[in-house]
């Protein structure tokens, strides 16, 4: 028995009407299918490209690049298909390739694009150094000091003996003591020549003495007072020769001109010096003091870099004996000249806090940052060619 009503029949047409017959499966191209599989190659042949390029005109993208992949990839788009440029600074990029040429990492970017750095090298120098040689000649017959000694002004430093000096003491002591004698005879005798003078001035005054005889006086009286003079003169003469000789004597006893550190000793027990005019000429001295409290860096750099040069300019150095140490120096004076041969200027540095074992002629490396100030220091100062690391 069919139970379906006529509305029923009516829904059922209306439904099929509105439904969808489904389409025919189509096959897909083999040319959409191999352009699919290619798009993909292409696409990372072009980001390889561009890198390639970035690297090639802008050497500071591969350290960035480098980064990028150690955090696995983050500058290169899905697929490959696009590589995260750098920001596009071309003052920065200008910068970073100069320090990269010369082995010294730029600035962080605290800096204003106009800040350079400038390298050099030199050595520390100690300004006051003082070469003792003998004023006399003689016979070492002690030597107070080693090499290395630290010494103070007026220290004895050797013992030097020569009889010749000690007799010429003993020479003129004696005749310093005649000259003496001699001053008071003629002061004796300028005594009496007075006396007779006043006495025959009273007589002739009373004409009971001739004019010859008055004349004879003041005559007498003249002449012991120039000898009396002339005694004082020789007396005078034969202080000065006993200065001289004790001086010879004394100078024989070396000391310390300055105060410092023995840096050089060729002061030997029984050696034979000469006078210092004889050991100047013979390079023949005897030790050599240092004062090594208040050593300096002299450095050369470019002479292309002069106009950038001034004092009180700052920067930092290093030494060979203690990479791993750096320290602050600044620019006190620049050389009046240049030198033809090399083609630098030489710098000489003050020092901050350098290592307290430094000494004279270690070789040092300096930076010095010029242009002008920064907006923020930066924070560190990375050198792997110098291995510096100043905490800022």
């Amino acid at each position: 028995m069919n139970t379906t009503s006529e509305h029923e029949r009516d829904l059922a047409a209306k439904l099929r009407s509105l439904s969808i017959e489904p389409a025919a499966f189509k096959t897909e191209r083999a040319e959409r299918k191999a352009r699919r599989r290619v798009m993909p190659g292409l696409l990372a042949l072009a980001a390889t490209v561009s890198l390639a390029a970035a690297l090639l005109y802008r050497p500071a993208v591969l350290e960035r690049a480098l980064a990028e992949l150690a955090d696995g990839g983050a500058g290169i788009s899905a697929g490959g298909a696009a590589v995260k440029a750098p920001p596009d600074d071309g003052a920065a990029s200008t910068r970073d390739t100069t320090a990269s040429a010369r082995g010294m990492a730029a600035p962080t970017r605290g800096a204003t694009a106009s800040t350079r750095e400038i390298t050099g090298s030199g050595y520390v120098v100690a300004p006051d150094v003082a070469t003792v040689f003998s004023k006399y000649e003689g016979r070492i017959v002690a030597v107070a000091v080693e090499a290395g000694d630290r010494v103070v002004a007026g220290r004895v430093l050797a013992r030097l003996d020569d009889a010749g000096a000690r007799f010429a003491l003993r020479g003129a002591e004696i005749s310093g003591r005649a000259a003496a004698l001699a001053v008071e005879a003629k002061s004796i005798a300028l005594a009496q020549a007075r006396s007779s003078l006043d006495r025959a001035g009273r007589l002739a005054g009373r004409d009971a003495m001739s004019a010859e005889a008055l004349e004879a006086a003041k005559t007498a009286f003249d002449t012991a007072e120039n000898a009396a003079a002339q005694a004082r003169q020789d007396a005078a003469k034969a202080d000065l020769d006993i200065d001289r000789a004790r001086e010879q004597v004394e100078a024989l006893t070396v000391r310390a001109p300055i105060s410092g550190t023995v840096t050089r000793l060729d002061a030997h027990v029984g050696d034979t010096v000469l006078s210092r005019e004889d050991s100047v000429r013979e390079n023949e001295s005897l030790l050599v003091i240092t004062d090594t409290s208040s050593l300096v860096i002299d450095a050369d750099v470019a002479e292309a870099n002069i106009a950038l040069m001034r004092p009180g300019l700052s920067g930092e150095a290093v030494l060979d004996g203690f990479p791993d140490q750096p320290f602050a120096v600044a620019v006190s004076k620049i050389a009046p000249v240049m030198s033809r041969e090399k083609g630098t200027v030489t710098l000489r540095l003050t020092l901050s806090s350098p290592p307290s074992g430094m000494r004279p002629a270690m070789a040092a490396r300096i930076r010095l940052v010029v242009g002008e100030e920064v907006d923020h220091p930066p924070s560190s100062f990375e050198a792997p060619a110098l291995g510096l690391r100043t905490s800022g």
